[in-house]
């Protein structure tokens, strides 16, 4: 940080400062952009630094960009209690399958009833 200034003094200096500072062991850093893609850091070096009570994170390594993956919310299929009942109520079977056919199928109610039919 400073030039000529040894190890131990900087970090006392910054002890008096009140700044901490602490490696975190990271695999990866994503950091999703508001234009839908990513920026993935690889065997990245981070450190944790806390100064008059704010955290900052300081990231480096390598880095690409990629397309944005979907998170597991965007990856479950949307159904709701009501459309778990009509399955159960249309095929006889126990509402965990009718979940598990469900989701199979994005919660489209026929391919649901379908598939759990041909399965009997």
């Amino acid at each position: 940080m400073f030039p000529g200034m040894d190890k131990r003094a900087m970090e006392a200096a910054m002890r008096k400062l009140g700044v901490q500072q602490r490696q975190l062991e990271a695999e990866e850093v994503v950091i999703r952009l508001k234009t839908g893609s990513e920026i993935v850091v690889s065997n990245p070096s981070v450190t944790k630094v806390t100064m008059m009570g704010q955290e900052n994170f300081q990231v480096s390594g390598e880095y690409s960009e990629r397309a944005a993956q979907p998170s597991p919310q965007q990856l479950q299929p949307v159904f709701n209690d009501e459309d778990v009942r009509t399955v159960v109520g249309q095929t006889g079977c126990s509402d965990a399958e009718a979940k598990a056919a469900l989701a199979k199928v994005n919660g489209d109610l026929a391919a649901a009833i379908l598939f759990i039919s041909e399965k009997r």
